[in-house]
């Protein structure tokens, strides 16, 4: 696809500017979730301060691999850590933006917005059980859409995923059958059907784009600038949403993000008229006292960047910045808690 093969371009001009990678160049690794507006980001970043960032969109999983591995200055998960995996691992976790993991179709005759899903029909769809376009558990939730009897084709993440965590922590909120089949986690056991596994956002994209019948899941921002065909869901408050930034913002407006260690908030199923059921966020991994000081510090500036500057740049690829407080709790967990070998803090309110 022509889109993400530009903003991986962006990626590494960011990264490299032309020029090889200087010592003052960040690296990190991890979520496909957040790749288009780290790139966005880092590109701008680029420009005003000279610095890179290397970053390899390759999935949460293997960013978490690769900051336990100590290979890159810092890692990225749409799968929080929990508390206790964090302080074994002398990690700090923080949230960089929220956006929304969105249903995507590839059906001849349905634009965007056309076709309706709940969660319990979502999840008999990737349980294979739902196998038709026409079967009468769409038809019900569609009455004026004239749906096929097209075989569905089930596209799924293949890697080790944040966006599949978040998914399939939303099924498994919505269906029992899911949860006590299926479960959540970064991989799972998909059920044994007609499947279709890719690796990262930009594979399920692609294979949705090049599958009729298909059926995946991505991140907002990968269906609207491949210009996929999205699906509306039927929210907890059994109201019918659009995947908008509004709504994504209404699923994460009461979000109490220092109830949990890491601020590991999950904003799948969230109550509210106005909330997208399959909002997510996207968290950064450090070390607390790195091997690198002068790279993590300079991490940290471009991590405190983002936060001041890039809102609009997230806003306009339909991401939902952190909210100030959020933010300014962030910075102080940074400089209270990530510091050199001397204890010095490597960040300053």
């Amino acid at each position: 696809m022509k889109l993400f093969r530009t903003l991986t371009a962006v990626g590494f001009i960011a990264a490299t500017a032309g020029v090889p990678a200087t010592a003052l160049d960040i690296s990190g690794a991890g979520a496909t979730f957040a790749y288009p507006i780290y790139a966005k980001w880092a590109d701008a970043y680029k420009k005003e301060t000279g610095v890179g960032l290397n970053y390899q969109s390759i999935g949460s999983g293997a960013g978490i691999k690769q900051i336990k591995a100590k290979t890159v200055t810092f890692g990225a998960s749409d799968a929080p850590l929990s508390g206790i995996l964090l302080d074994e691992s002398g990690l700090v976790q923080f949230p960089m933006v929220m956006g929304g993991i969105v249903p995507v179709v590839n059906i001849d005759g349905i634009k965007s917005g056309d076709l309706v899903l709940d969660g319990p029909t979502l999840a008999k769809i990737f349980l294979g059980e739902i196998k038709t376009w026409n079967d009468p558990a769409i038809a019900k939730l569609n009455p004026s859409v004239k749906l096929p009897s097209q075989p569905i084709a089930v596209v799924h993440r293949s890697d080790g995923s944040g966006t599949t965590y978040n998914f399939t922590y939303y099924l498994a909120e919505v269906s029992p059958e899911w949860k006590s089949k299926v479960g959540f986690n970064t991989s799972v056991e998909w059920p044994v059907g007609v499947s279709i596994g890719a690796k990262g956002n930009e594979g399920v994209a692609n294979n949705v784009a090049q599958t009729k019948g298909s059926i995946g899941y991505v991140e907002y921002a990968y269906a609207k600038q491949n210009k996929l065909t999205y699906t509306k869901m039927v929210n907890k408050d059994g109201k019918t949403v659009a995947p908008t930034s509004a709504t994504f913002q209404a699923a994460a407006a009461n979000a109490n993000w220092s109830s949990v260690p890491g601020y590991g908030v999950i904003l799948a199923n969230q109550p509210g008229a106005e909330s997208w059921p399959m909002t997510a966020a996207t968290w950064i991994l450090l070390y607390k006292k790195p091997q690198d000081a002068a790279a993590t510090a300079e991490a940290l500036k471009f991590f405190a960047w983002a936060y001041d500057k890039g809102d609009k740049m997230a806003e306009e690829l339909d991401y939902i910045p952190m909210p100030q407080n959020v933010v300014d709790s962030v910075k102080k967990t940074w400089a209270d808690e990530v510091k050199d070998a001397s204890g010095k803090p490597l960040f300053a309110m």
